[in-house]
């Protein structure tokens, strides 16, 4: 392609070009005259039904898991011995424990959209308490004899979904959830009334042709519908629903015609609530757009074809001239190559050429720059003297100034790596500016918000009592809270005469910015020898003694009053160091964990959102800081070992109920939720208390049974089988079999001439 001429090549991209989009059309009318075959158009609805479906029922869910939860939290122990309004009324503090449930009962209503109220009835109370009426009567507030019949037919420990009317004539649907053994010894329901007008918001379709959707309970009964006259009333009476639930079918679609008009309806039963979900679209309406769609895509081809052939020539003549007369200029006017190349590639070669010579030049000025300046800053800082530093600090004497960013870890997490770069390279050339005539002051950015400011003044500036590079560094702190964000403790060295000495005097400054650990941050700190003392470290040894007794018996208020103990001694020692508060409190930590793992308790699981705990003690400004840290410390290991130890006691319960309810049908998932534990550990605990899955350790149980039955009864298999949990005989037979190596005929047999 590089030697046919430029004109040939753009006429050939163009007509590409307007190609590329005709095959795009093309696929895209075949697609979309696919899909909105009436086939494809039953899929996709029923499709979108299911998604409506899925979120429905995601939402009832997380509002009945949110229930369960409160019901396991104990909080309904409160007012368990109160079940009379004036009882409950009688004492404050008894008020009070009321609100903090309705307080919990107001939350939950804020969980999920929608929910209209929310209330708990303690069973044998002549009151009760609503989110929407606060503490009230029973006599004052709805009727609850509807509650008996919504849990007819209930299975297992969860609650039950009711649709009902208020007498306020508000729609609802109600989960009503009877507080569990298993969770508390508290006897109440809890009910939670959740808008019909939500569930219809969920189960609406905005598709195109959408003319209905109705939500109905297995027998038929509509809980949620477009039209709100019809809700609570028997849908099957509706046009061809009652095929839809005597098919039993549990989701498809079919095309029905009512009143001159196609329809399409699609149905989906939910497996969880046995709930039936219909939508209702118009197949006229539907296809009609497939027509209209299918004349415009032919239409659109066309004039595509025949405008896309025309330009390619009238742009490929326009778009070449500029080109051809730029590479004509070029070839007379240079020295290049390839004299027998098309126009494009010619110059494409002629500019990789110039690019290659600025790329040169501009290397080699970032160097020099680089050179004169910052590099050589560098160098003095490790003591290294390059023939530029006499150019750049030619009075004679030096201080160093460090200022560091206060607070650097949240600076860092609130301002991203470019807004970073930018306010170092703002501070740097405005601080640079901000020092008096006669004194020379270069500046560089360390890691972790350091920046070193070395200053060169002289015998003017000394006399005066460096007033003027004071006077800087105050508007140098004043400028950097301005432009950060965050405040800047500033570290500045003794004098010195010597730049070889840079380097001990950024010592000097680091040291004198570590006052800030208990001086407080956004300070001028001044190096001064004596404060530099040879002093014994302290450590409070009883107080480290006290807390880990302390830790053993979970006591959280003793840990806080000895670590506050430790902060007093702190803070009334003058001469404390820096490197001693440090070592008081890493050595407070190692202590903590290595008792810790000695018995046995795992501090990856307390520690495991902390990362590491010494480095971000070390990373610490103040001493406020530091001490509030280590509160939370010691406060979420004590918070470990209370759950710790109210867990000990889940396998007693589990096998307790697993023996006193196997005849029935028990739904682990719901079991684990409301002992308050995850599934997964639940079967973990069973394991390993029986070495069996819960699975095998139930059917155990029931085999046993049913053996004792075989022997003791005149009970028939099927009966046996039925009294013990299995629904049908084979299953009962399999299971026997599988225990005991018989079915139950031969094994009473065997054991009746044994006998």
């Amino acid at each position: 392609m590089k030697r046919f001429p430029m004109m040939l090549q753009l006429i050939l991209i163009l007509i590409c070009v307007m190609a590329i989009p005709t095959a795009i059309l093309t696929w895209y009318s075949g697609t979309r005259i696919l899909g909105y075959s009436e086939s494809a158009i039953a899929d996709t609805s029923l499709a979108g039904l299911n998604a409506n479906r899925e979120l429905n029922e995601n939402a009832m869910n997380n509002l009945a898991q949110d229930a369960v939860q409160l019901a396991g939290t104990n909080i309904f122990d409160r007012i368990r011995s109160f079940k009379t309004y004036s009882e409950l009324n009688s004492d404050y503090i008894d008020v009070v424990s009321a609100l903090k449930i309705l307080n919990e009962l107001v939350s939950l209503n804020h969980r999920v959209d929608g929910v209209y109220s929310t209330y708990f009835l303690l069973e044998g109370a002549n009151y009760v308490v609503s989110s929407d009426r606060g503490i009230t009567t029973l006599d004052r507030y709805e009727p609850v004899d509807w509650l008996e019949k919504a849990l007819e037919g209930r299975r297992g420990i969860g609650g039950v979904w009711y649709p009902r009317q208020l007498d306020s004539g508000i729609k609802v649907v109600s989960y009503v959830l009877p507080l569990n053994r298993l969770s508390t010894t508290t006897r109440g329901t809890i009910v939670v009334n959740l808008r019909e007008s939500q569930i219809g918001d969920y189960l609406s379709s905005s598709e195109p042709g959408a003319e209905g959707f109705m939500l109905l309970k297995s027998d038929g009964t509509i809980i949620s519908h477009n039209d709100k006259s019809l809700l609570l009333t028997d849908g099957s009476k509706q046009p061809f629903i009652q095929e839809i639930l005597r098919n039993q079918v549990r989701e498809g679609y079919a095309f029905h015609v009512l009143e001159g008009e196609r329809l399409l309806y699609t149905w989906s039963r939910s497996e969880q609530l046995g709930w039936w979900n219909v939508n209702i679209y118009s197949m006229d309406e539907l296809m009609t757009k497939t027509y209209s769609l299918q004349r415009s895509i032919i239409l659109i081809m066309g004039i595509i074809i025949f405008a896309g052939t025309i330009l390619a020539v009238l742009l490929a003549t326009w778009l070449s001239q500029p080109f051809r007369k730029l590479v004509l200029t070029i070839r007379e006017r240079s020295n290049l190559v390839g004299s027998n190349k098309n126009e494009l590639a010619f110059l494409e070669s002629a500019f990789k050429r110039m690019q290659e010579e600025e790329e040169g030049l501009h290397a080699l000025l970032q160097e020099r720059e680089q050179d004169t300046r910052s590099l050589s800053i560098h160098h003095l800082l490790r003591g290294e003297v390059k023939k530029p530093i006499a150019e750049m600090f030619p009075e004679r004497y030096y201080v160093v100034a460090i200022v560091s960013i206060d607070r650097f870890r949240r600076y860092v997490s609130k301002n991203n790596p470019e807004t970073r770069s930018y306010h170092r390279y703002l501070l740097l050339s405005k601080c640079e500016s901000l020092f008096p005539d006669g004194v020379h002051a270069r500046g560089i950015y360390q890691n972790d918000g350091f920046f070193v400011f070395i200053i060169n003044y002289g015998q003017d500036e000394q006399e005066n009592g460096a007033n003027g590079i004071k006077g800087a560094l105050i508007q140098i702190r004043d400028t950097a809270l301005d432009l950060l964000g965050h405040s800047v403790t500033t570290g500045v060295s003794s004098q010195t005469e010597f730049s070889v000495m840079i380097p001990e005097r950024v010592a000097e400054a680091t040291e004198a910015i570590k006052h800030r650990m208990t001086k407080g941050s956004g300070c001028i700190f001044y190096w001064k020898q004596e404060e530099e003392r040879s002093r014994k470290y302290i450590y409070p040894t009883n107080s480290e003694r006290r807390i880990v007794n302390f830790l053993d018996r979970a006591d959280l208020d003793s840990i806080l009053m000895e670590l506050e103990s430790i902060s007093r001694e702190i803070h009334s020692d003058e001469y404390i160091s820096y490197d001693n508060i440090l070592f008081i409190y890493n050595q407070l930590i190692g202590v903590t964990v290595k008792h810790l793992r000695e018995n046995h308790i795992s501090t990856s699981r307390i520690f495991a959102g902390r990362g590491n705990i010494y480095s971000a003690i070390a990373s610490m400004d103040t001493l406020d800081e530091l001490e509030n840290y280590i509160r939370d410390f010691f406060t979420e290991i004590v918070q470990h070992l209370a759950r710790r130890t109210g867990e000990a006691n889940h396998g007693d319960r589990i096998i307790g109920y697993l023996e006193q309810n196997f005849c029935k049908e028990i739904v682990f998932e719901e079991m684990a939720k409301e002992i308050g534990i995850s599934y997964s550990y639940m079967r973990k605990i069973v394991y390993e208390l029986t070495g069996k899955s819960m699975i095998d350790y139930t059917n155990q149980l029931r085999i046993e049974k049913a053996k004792q039955l075989l022997m003791e009864s005149k009970m028939t298999i099927t009966q046996i089988a039925t009294e013990v949990g299995y629904f049908n005989v084979q299953s009962f037979n399999r299971f026997f079999r599988k225990y005991e190596g018989m079915p139950p005929s031969s094994y009473k047999t065997s054991r009746t001439k044994t006998s």
